[in-house]
């Protein structure tokens, strides 16, 4: 934890930087405002504390327009109410009074520090997933963690680097979908004064804010494939250069990467360079979405019931037998992120002693509606095989395997070696197959693309 202290050290000050650093936080301190933008470019941070009689309102603009997203605390004497509520007004996150109470001191740098998620699991395809984790986290290796929106790709990546040798030394996180492809490149590896419009000073980027520590690339199928180029050379150099910069910067840190997508798809459109995809694919971590982690469902909507009481400072209820019911079958499109999200409004909604099923509700206040009774994998494949089989009654085997050849073509866009192999058939008979059907009338794709009309029913 990398904490700032702006304003002038008098003697609450000074107590709560002991604090910070009794518990573990490394305390940088700042005079004034620009001061600690200045130490902001250089160094980084994970918090500002700022004296709320500084210009908070100033400093959250400045930060905001470097695009610096580190947060700000306010903090003063307790009785100066009318200060604190200015402060927030302003844009702080917090307000600490002073003298300083050392419990909630460390209960803000403990939320930093854990960005407010913590990582609970008890499936057993998750538990597979964890313990690969923990096998390569004490190593240097590149980490790409996949899986769908909401699954808990970045917690998996804050675990590996809590066990990792550089646990200790930062962690930082850039999000590449959600900056803009021209930002991008400055927010990765910094500019100089001048570099362009707004760059008012000199700024490190999250290379060097990461330096000995491990640095995440979220979502990084997102990624230009020109600024890839250069991302490359600093994963396999280990130097930067920051934009309008005259000489290279040498970085220590670790990568993971995380994406929502199938890379190895990605690398076969052109929209992902290959020898990046095996630069960081040096371990592969996937992660199961939600559905296929039944036994993590009650645990993580408990967790998530005794963290939102906390924080809104509600009473801590359990979940209803049929709440839990309600649940546990829902399929969670949305993953844990929709669980949590759910589950939190379920914390304010509920009444008694229990969050009942009443209190599940979706972001529109409509209720949740059970489904059948999980069946198990054997089930299911029945139950979905039945289902298909059902649709083909009344239809002939020759009109079956027609339609099945020709979607499979138009899969794989004509290629008719792809979708030979495929159907696991010759590439002889699938042309066979196909000369048959064109002298029938029936359109076929071609390499390249797909069938314009169907001519069949």
């Amino acid at each position: 934890m990398r904490l700032l202290i702006v304003g002038r050290l008098s003697g609450e000050l000074v107590t709560a930087s002991k604090i910070a650093m009794n518990r573990g936080a490394s305390v940088t301190h700042a005079d004034g405002i620009d001061q600690g933008l200045a130490a902001l470019r250089a160094k980084g941070g994970d918090l500002v504390m700022v004296d709320v009689g500084l210009d908070i309102a100033r400093m959250v603009r400045a930060l905001a327009d470097e695009r610096i997203r580190t947060p700000v605390v306010a903090c003063g004497i307790a009785s100066d109410a009318r200060a604190a509520v200015a402060a927030i007004q302003a844009g702080a996150k917090e307000y600490i009074p002073l003298p300083p109470d050392p419990e909630l001191i460390a209960a803000v740098l403990e939320a930093v520090a854990a960005d407010a998620r913590s990582f609970v699991w008890r499936d057993a395809s998750m538990e597979r997933v964890v313990k690969l984790a923990e096998q390569v986290a004490r190593s240097e290796a590149s980490v790409l963690i996949t899986g769908e929106s909401g699954t808990g790709k970045e917690v998996l990546a804050r675990h590996v680097h809590a066990k990792s040798n550089r646990g200790a030394r930062p962690f930082v996180s850039v999000n590449c979908a959600a900056i803009p492809e021209a930002l991008l490149e400055s927010e990765l590896f910094g500019h100089e004064k001048g570099a362009f419009t707004g760059a008012v000073a000199r700024r490190i980027g999250r290379f060097e804010e990461a330096n000995g520590g491990t640095l995440l690339l979220d979502e990084i199928s997102e990624m230009d494939v020109r600024l890839q180029s250069k991302l490359l050379r600093a994963l396999q150099e280990r130097v930067i250069d920051r934009v309008g910069g005259a000489a290279p910067v040498k970085v220590d840190i670790r990568v993971l990467a995380t994406s929502n997508r199938n890379l190895v798809e990605e690398v076969k459109k052109g929209t992902f360079r290959e020898d990046l995809f095996y630069r960081l694919n040096v371990v592969h971590l996937r992660v199961p979405p939600l559905r296929e982690r039944h036994a993590d469902i009650l645990e993580l909507a408990a967790h998530f019931a005794r963290k939102y009481a906390e924080l809104n400072g509600v009473p801590v209820r359990p979940l209803a037998r049929e709440a839990q019911t309600l649940v546990a079958r829902n399929p969670w499109p949305g993953n844990v992120r929709e669980l949590e999200n759910t589950i939190h409004r379920a914390v304010l909604l509920a009444q008694g002693a229990e969050i009942g099923p009443e209190a599940i509700l979706s972001p529109e206040g409509d209720a949740f509606t059970a489904p059948a009774a999980a069946a198990g994998p054997a089930e299911r494949a029945a139950s979905a095989a039945g289902a298909a089989t059902r649709g083909l009654v009344g239809r002939t085997v020759a009109d079956v395997e027609r339609d099945l050849i020709l979607d499979t073509l138009d899969h794989c866009l004509g290629n008719r070696t792809h979708a030979a192999r495929i159907l696991g058939i010759s590439i002889r008979t699938l042309r066979n197959k196909l000369n048959e059907y064109v002298e029938a009338g029936v359109s076929v794709a071609e390499p390249g693309g797909v069938r314009a009309v169907a001519a069949y029913g």
